[in-house]
C-alpha cells in the first residue's frame, strides 16, 4: 500500500477501471545513445517488480526506419495468447511509430489492459524531448510541463521560465526551500552544479533554497529581472542567522560580464533596504571578459549598500566563497587582483616576433600522416585532433569568434590564420575584413557549402554556429565532404533523435564531433573553436598561447574555462582541453578524447569532468582496470548534490539528469575512484589533487618544467579597448533626444512606456523629440491640430500632384513621397517659417501694421501667410477658424497673432482673398507658443524660428496626406500617367535657326 504525505494537494482525480490481473500487461520505450529499446511484460500492474529482468526486450537500432508487427510478435510476444498477439502487434508497432514521430524520449504503460477485443491504457508516463517543439509544435498542441513532482510551480519559477522561453540566454530557477538562508545566483550551466554541489559537500544542503543559473550573455534588463526574482523571494520570510546570497560563476567564454553585473547591482540597489532588515551577506566571484570592471561596479556599490558585500575574482578558486560564506574559511581582507586585461602589441612588435624562438614547455605534436585526426579513426590508432596546421571552416555570420580565433592563432606565433573560409547562406559571396595582429586580412564567405570546400581544400574542420533549427541540415550537408574530420557544433537544443541520426553518420564516415551545446575546444599553441578561452586576458592568463602537459575533456564549456585556470596555477598548463558537450547523447564521449590523450606521448596526466547523468564515466572505469588508461587520471563528476535534493531538479544541462542510482554522481565519482582514478573529495580541492599528481610526475622525471617566456603580445579591438575604458574617441556624432541603448528606450529622457502610459500622443512625442522637453497639453493640442489641418489639401497641389504621377509610374512609397516633398519651398508649404520671421521681425521692430504692409509693398515683396487662390473674407477657411479659434481660447497670451489679424483686416480691404491663410495663422500661433508658453527663453524660442522648425509641421502633416495619395493610386490600379498635350502649349521657334 502506497501512502502519500498529507500536505500534497491534488489538483486532478481519476478513476480507475479495475479488471482482471490475467488481462494485464506491461510496456516501455526508452531511448539510448545508439538504440531505442521496447520492452513488454505480459503481466503488468502494481506488483509488476524487477521489470528490466522480467520483461522481454527488442532493440531498434538508431538509423533503422520502424519496427514491424512481425519483429513485435517474435521478440516481444511470446508469452501472450495466440488469439491476442496480432492485437498487441498491431498496438506496439503503432505505438512505437508514435514514439518516434512525436520525439518522445521515454513512455511507460502500466498496466496496459488486453481483453479479447480492446485495449485500454490505464496508467502512462511519458517524456517528451522539449527540443523538438519547433518541429511538433502542430501535433502536440501547447504543451504544459508539469512542475517537479509533488508540488505546483511557485509563480517565480514560472516567471523566469517565460522570460527563458522569450530570450536566446539561458535562465533557470528551481525553489527548493523558501525558508532556506542560503541562496544562488550562478553564470553558467555547470558552474551552477558545481555550486550546489559544494554548498552540499559543506553541510549545507538542509538550507539551500534555489537551484538556478543565468548563462548564455543575458542582457542587463534579464539579468536584472533573473536578480529582483531573486531577491524577492530571500525578502519575503527572515532567518535567524540572516542570509547569504552567493553570487558566482566560472570564467566565462564570451558573455561580458560587466553588462550582466549592472542589472545585478540596479536590482541590489532597489532591494537595499530589504537587504539590511534580513541580514543578507553577499559573496561574489566571476570573471570571464571585462570581468575587472563588473568587479569595481559591485564593489562600488557594496560601499553604499550597508551589508557585508565580499568580491573576488580569478584568482581565488570557483568555489571558495562557498565556505566563505558557510563560516568554513577564513575570509581574507584583500586578494590580489589581475590589474591587466591583456597585453598590448606596438607597431613594429610584429616583426621582432619573428625572431624569437619559442620554447614550449613540450614540443608540440603535428599528425604525421595527411589524412589526420578524424577520418583514420580506424588505422592504427587515435590521432590528434588538431596541430598548428589546422585549417577550418565557419558556418555562420560570427564575426567575433572568428576574430577570437585568428587573435589566438596569432599569438601562438601560428604562421597563417586557421580560419580558411566562411559559408552564410543569407548573402551571396563576399570577404570580410580580419585583423591578423595589426594587418587587415580578407577571410571570404561564400553562399554554397559546396562553394568553400572545393575552394579550401586544406580545410577539415568545420566549425558549425548554425541555429538549433538548422544545425542538423547543416552538419549532414558537411558529413558528405570527405576532407572535413572534425565537426564542432555549438547550438544547444537540438532534438536527441536528431543528435543520435548525427552521431551515427558521423561514426560511419570516421568524423569526431564536438557537441552538440558545447563552446568547443582548444589545443594551445595549435588552434581553438570559436569562443573557447574567452578572450585574450585569459588566454594569457591560462597559459593557453603554448603547451603544457596537461590534457583534459570536460562536458561543461564554462567550466572548461575553470579547468584552463586551475590546470594553469597547479602545473605547466593545458596539452589540450575539449568541451564535449552538455546534450544527452555529445558527438564524442569521454573515453573518445581520453583514449587520444593515452596515445599522445605529450600528455603526460589526464583530467576529466563529469557529471550527474549518463553512464560514459563507467567505460573510463573498465579502461582503467583493463589498463587501456595508464597516465595518471584526475576525475571528478560535478552534480553529487542531486541526490540530497527533496524534489526533482533539472540541471542547466539537458543530460544532467540522473535516471538511476548509476547515473548519480556519488556512484560515479566511487566507482572511478575504485578504478584507480584520483578523485578528490569535492570540486573545491580539485586544484590540491591535480597540483599533487602533477608534482609527482615531475619528481619523477616525466615532466620536466621549462622556463616560462614572456607571453606574446597580440593587439586589442577598437571596440573592446573602449569598452574596457583604456581609451577615449571624440564621438563622430552627438544626440540629445533618443537613446536607445539602455534596459527602455528614452526620448528626451523620458522611458518609452512612460510616453504611452501618460498618453502623450503624437503631440508630446513631437516635444519630446523636437524640444527636448514635455510640453503643457494645450500646446502638444495644437501641434496636433496643426499636423491635422495641414495633412492634405487635394491633388492638384503640386506636392500631391509630384506623389501621384511617381506613384502611378511605379515607383515605390518612399521615392514618390520624397517627390512630393522635394516640392515645399517658398511657394508652396514652405511659407510657415517665412511668415513667423516676417511677422515677427515686424512686430518686434515696433511697426504697426500698415507700416509693415506698406514696407512689404515697397520693397516688392509678398507678406508670407497671407493670401489664397480660393479661399477670402466672404468665403473663409475652416482650417484657419478652428485654430485660431483654439489659439485665442487657450494660449496665455497671443501678441503676434493679433498683430497678424490687424494685418489681414488691412490686405482684405484691397483683395478679399487677401487672408491669413493656414501657413500664416500656424506660423504666428507657434511664435506666440514658443515665446509665452513658459517653457522656451526667447533666445530658444528665435532659434527654433531660424533654424526651420515651424516648416517640421507642414513637412510631417502633408507627408501623411501624400501617403494617402500614393496607398489611393495603388488601390486604384492607376496606369501609368501622361499629360494631355492639348493642356500644353507648344511654343517653338517658327524656323530652324
Amino acid at each position: 500500500m502506497t501512502t502519500w504525505p498529507t500536505s500534497y494537494e491534488f489538483a486532478q482525480y481519476y478513476s480507475i477501471l479495475f479488471c482482471s490481473q490475467d488481462e494485464e500487461a506491461y510496456v516501455c520505450i526508452y531511448s539510448s545513445r545508439n538504440s531505442d529499446t521496447i520492452l513488454f511484460h505480459h503481466q503488468g500492474g502494481v506488483d509488476i517488480g524487477d521489470v528490466d529482468a522480467k520483461a522481454l526486450k527488442l532493440e531498434i537500432p538508431v538509423g533503422q526506419t520502424g519496427v514491424t508487427e512481425e519483429q513485435v510478435t517474435s521478440k516481444l510476444l511470446i508469452n501472450v495468447a495466440p488469439a491476442k498477439k496480432a492485437m498487441v502487434a498491431k498496438f506496439v508497432t503503432a505505438l512505437y511509430n508514435m514514439y518516434v514521430n512525436l520525439y518522445f524520449t521515454y513512455l511507460e504503460i502500466n498496466p496496459l489492459v488486453v481483453t479479447n477485443d480492446t485495449i485500454y491504457i490505464l496508467d502512462l508516463a511519458a517524456k517528451l524531448d522539449s527540443t523538438a517543439d519547433f518541429i511538433c509544435r502542430a501535433q502536440w498542441g501547447n504543451i504544459d510541463y508539469p512542475p517537479p513532482f509533488g508540488r505546483d510551480a511557485y509563480p517565480e519559477e514560472a516567471y523566469i521560465a517565460d522570460l527563458d522561453s522569450k530570450s536566446g540566454a539561458s535562465l533557470k530557477l528551481t525553489i527548493l526551500n523558501k525558508k532556506g538562508r542560503i541562496w544562488t545566483m550562478v553564470a553558467g550551466g555547470g558552474a551552477s552544479v558545481v555550486y550546489s554541489d559544494t554548498i552540499c559537500d559543506l553541510g549545507g544542503a538542509s538550507e539551500l533554497a534555489n537551484y538556478g543559473e543565468y548563462s548564455g550573455a543575458p542582457s542587463e534588463q534579464q539579468t536584472y529581472e533573473y536578480a529582483k526574482t531573486i531577491l524577492s523571494l530571500m525578502t519575503q520570510e527572515k532567518h535567524p542567522q540572516g542570509k547569504v546570497l552567493i553570487t558566482g560563476g566560472g570564467i566565462a567564454n564570451f558573455t561580458n560580464v560587466a553588462a550582466t553585473f549592472k542589472g545585478i547591482v540596479t536590482a541590489l540597489t532597489e532591494f537595499q533596504s530589504k537587504l539590511i532588515e534580513h541580514k543578507i551577506s553577499i559573496f561574489v566571484r566571476r570573471a570571464g571578459p571585462n570581468y575587472q570592471e563588473g568587479l569595481r561596479i559591485i564593489r562600488e556599490v557594496g560601499k553604499t549598500l550597508g551589508i557585508p558585500l565580499f568580491v573576488f575574482g580569478p584568482e581565488t578558486h570557483m568555489t571558495a566563497i562557498v565556505g566563505m560564506a558557510l563560516g568554513k574559511k577564513e575570509i581574507p581582507s584583500e586578494t590580489s587582483a589581475d590589474g591587466a586585461t591583456a597585453n598590448f602589441l606596438l607597431p613594429g612588435g610584429q616583426e621582432q616576433q619573428k625572431s624569437k624562438p619559442v620554447t614550449p614547455s613540450s614540443p608540440v605534436s603535428t599528425p604525421t600522416s595527411p589524412t589526420g585526426p578524424g577520418r583514420s579513426l580506424g588505422s592504427a590508432g587515435p590521432k590528434p585532433l588538431f596541430s598548428a596546421k589546422t585549417k577550418a571552416i565557419v558556418w555562420g555570420m560570427q564575426t567575433r569568434a572568428v576574430q577570437s580565433m585568428l587573435d589566438f592563432d596569432f599569438v601562438c606565433r601560428r604562421s597563417e590564420p586557421s580560419v580558411a573560409a566562411m559559408v552564410y547562406p543569407f548573402t551571396g559571396d563576399h570577404k570580410l575584413k580580419f585583423y591578423w595582429g595589426h594587418k587587415e586580412v580578407l577571410i571570404p564567405v561564400y553562399k554554397k557549402m559546396e562553394d568553400a570546400m572545393s575552394k579550401n581544400k586544406d580545410a577539415d574542420v568545420l566549425v558549425n554556429f548554425a541555429s538549433l533549427r538548422s544545425a542538423y541540415d547543416s552538419t549532414i550537408e558537411t558529413l558528405g565532404f570527405p576532407q572535413i574530420r572534425s565537426i564542432a557544433i555549438i547550438a544547444e537544443g537540438i532534438p536527441e533523435n536528431m543528435t543520435r541520426k548525427l552521431n551515427l553518420l558521423a561514426k560511419e564516415k570516421g568524423v569526431s564531433i564536438i557537441g552538440p551545446a558545447t563552446v568547443g575546444g582548444l589545443k594551445p599553441g595549435c588552434f581553438k573553436i570559436g569562443n573557447t578561452g574567452g578572450m585574450m586576458d585569459n588566454i594569457l592568463h591560462s597559459k593557453l598561447y603554448r603547451p603544457g602537459s596537461v590534457a583534459y575533456v570536460s562536458r561543461s564549456g564554462g567550466m572548461s574555462n575553470e579547468l584552463n585556470n586551475i590546470i594553469s596555477k597547479a602545473t605547466n598548463g593545458v596539452y589540450e582541453g575539449v568541451a564535449i558537450g552538455g546534450d544527452r547523447y555529445p558527438g564524442t564521449t569521454f573515453m573518445d578524447h581520453i583514449l587520444r590523450y593515452q596515445a599522445d606521448p605529450e600528455v603526460k596526466m589526464i583530467v576529466l569532468l563529469g557529471e550527474v547523468g549518463g553512464v560514459e564515466e563507467y567505460e573510463v572505469c573498465a579502461a582503467l582496470k583493463d589498463k587501456r588508461i595508464t597516465k595518471p587520471l584526475v576525475a571528478w563528476c560535478i552534480g553529487t548534490c542531486a541526490s540530497m535534493f527533496t524534489s526533482e531538479v533539472q540541471f542547466g544541462h539537458a543530460g544532467s539528469c540522473a535516471n538511476s542510482d548509476a547515473e548519480t554522481a556519488v556512484v560515479k565519482n566511487k566507482s572511478l575512484a575504485q578504478a584507480g582514478a584520483h578523485v578528490p573529495s569535492s570540486f573545491d580541492t580539485l586544484g590540491d589533487i591535480i597540483g599533487s599528481v602533477y608534482k609527482d610526475l615531475v619528481s619523477r622525471g616525466d615532466i620536466v618544467p621549462q622556463p616560462e617566456l614572456p607571453p606574446p603580445t597580440v593587439p586589442m579591438d577598437y571596440s573592446w579597448a573602449r569598452e574596457l575604458g583604456l581609451i577615449r574617441k571624440p564621438a563622430s556624432f552627438m544626440t540629445s533626444i533618443c537613446d536607445e541603448r539602455g534596459q527602455e528606450l528614452l526620448y528626451a529622457g523620458m522611458p518609452i512606456s512612460d510616453v504611452l502610459k501618460q498618453n502623450m500622443g503624437i503631440g508630446g512625442v513631437l516635444s519630446l523629440l523636437w524640444f527636448q522637453r514635455q510640453l503643457p497639453p494645450y500646446v502638444c493640442k495644437f501641434l496636433e491640430m496643426s499636423l491635422m489641418v495641414t495633412a492634405d489639401h487635394g491633388p492638384a497641389v503640386s506636392g500631391a500632384h509630384n506623389t501621384i504621377v511617381c506613384a502611378r509610374a511605379g515607383k515605390d512609397l518612399v521615392s514618390s513621397l520624397v517627390s512630393g516633398l522635394l516640392t515645399i519651398g517658398d511657394r508652396f508649404g514652405g511659407a510657415l517659417n517665412d511668415a513667423a520671421i516676417q511677422f515677427s521681425a515686424a512686430y518686434d521692430a515696433g511697426l504697426i501694421p500698415m507700416e509693415f504692409v506698406n514696407e512689404m509693398r515697397k520693397k516688392g515683396k509678398l507678406i508670407m501667410g497671407i493670401g489664397h487662390r480660393v479661399k477670402s473674407i466672404n468665403n473663409p477657411d475652416m482650417r484657419v477658424k478652428i485654430i485660431k479659434e483654439f489659439v485665442l481660447q487657450n494660449f496665455p497670451t497671443t501678441p503676434l497673432l493679433n498683430y497678424a489679424l490687424e494685418v489681414e483686416k488691412i490686405t482684405t480691404s484691397k483683395k478679399p482673398n487677401l487672408i491669413l491663410n493656414v501657413d500664416g495663422v500656424i506660423a504666428v500661433a507657434f511664435v506666440d507658443l514658443l515665446r509665452h508658453s513658459g517653457s522656451f527663453t526667447r533666445e530658444e524660442a528665435q532659434e527654433y524660428v531660424e533654424m526651420g522648425a515651424i516648416n517640421g509641421l507642414f513637412v510631417l502633416g502633408r507627408s501623411i496626406g501624400f501617403i494617402g495619395h500614393y496607398m489611393d493610386q495603388k488601390r486604384l490600379k492607376q496606369g501609368l500617367y501622361r499629360h494631355p498635350w492639348d493642356d500644353i502649349s507648344y511654343v517653338l521657334p517658327e524656323q530652324y535657326n
